[in-house]
């Protein structure tokens, strides 16, 4: 299930995450292609733990922003949707 949001706006670490992600999707892709090369499987392992760290990260990025925006603006205006779907976000983000 997800959640829409109805509201339009721009964090300050957009362009960032972007990036992050591009190269994370390059870095997959790249293990992709160790794998169909049959590269060694400790190597494999290695370069997927990297990819994780780098998913993470940028997890953290985009919940740093949503805590400084969103959230921020929803404590002010009393928006405990927000709240609500920041926890269950962060339980997911978790697992």
């Amino acid at each position: 299930m997800t959640t829409e949001y109805h509201h339009s706006h721009e964090h300050e670490s957009t362009q960032a995450v972007i990036n992050r992600l591009s190269r994370a999707i390059g870095h997959l892709e790249s293990v992709k292609k160790m794998v169909e090369d049959g590269k060694d499987c400790s190597e494999v392992l290695i370069q997927i733990a990297a990819v994780k760290s780098a998913v993470n990260n940028i997890g953290k990025i985009i919940l740093q922003d949503h805590i400084k925006h969103c959230v921020a603006d929803a404590v002010t205006t009393g928006d405990n949707k927000v709240l609500n779907d920041l926890s269950v976000a962060i339980d997911k983000f978790m697992k």
